[in-house]
């Protein structure tokens, strides 16, 4: 069931149009690869901040809303065209690893987000966000933010080469 439908992900006329284009796959991979770098980018800024690590005189609440409105456009960007690139070549890209293993710790680093937000901690932002000291539940929750984006970003290169 799940295979006729990536065969007949592939077989849309954008999908042929993007895998039959000599441009057009290069051309969202760029945009794909743009907005994954704001992502990560806006994120690790975050998660620096919550590993007190850089910008300790901003409070941690006060960043977040200034970077969140920045991660989710880019965030939707990289969607769309990872979904376009995914159907160019979806009963491909579903039976390698690195692209199973990037959906899971994509799935991961959502879940590890929510988490952390809806957390008593996050509850909290106000009383300690502008303290040099942050909890041990934000480190947390920022120390693994950052190391699932870079496995993300780690798959997303190994796809390129299986």
């Amino acid at each position: 069931m799940f295979n006729s439908f990536l065969a007949w992900l592939e077989a849309t006329s954008p999908a042929v149009a993007i895998s039959e284009s000599t441009w057009l796959f290069p051309s969202i991979e760029v945009v794909h690869v743009l907005a994954i770098t704001l992502v990560v980018g806006s994120i690790s800024m975050v998660d620096l901040r919550l590993l007190n690590l850089t910008v300790r005189d901003k409070p941690a609440g006060e960043l977040i809303e200034e970077v969140l409105p920045w991660t989710w456009v880019s965030f939707g960007v990289a969607v769309v065209t990872g979904a376009m690139l995914f159907s160019s070549a979806a009963t491909k890209y579903w039976g390698t690893v690195p692209f199973r293993v990037k959906m899971l710790i994509l799935t991961l680093a959502g879940i590890n987000m929510l988490s952390f937000h809806a957390s008593s901690t996050y509850r909290r932002i106000s009383d300690w966000g502008r303290s040099r000291e942050t909890p041990r539940a934000a480190k947390i929750a920022g120390g693994t933010s950052l190391a699932l984006w870079i496995g993300v970003i780690a798959c997303g290169r190994w796809i390129g080469f299986v």
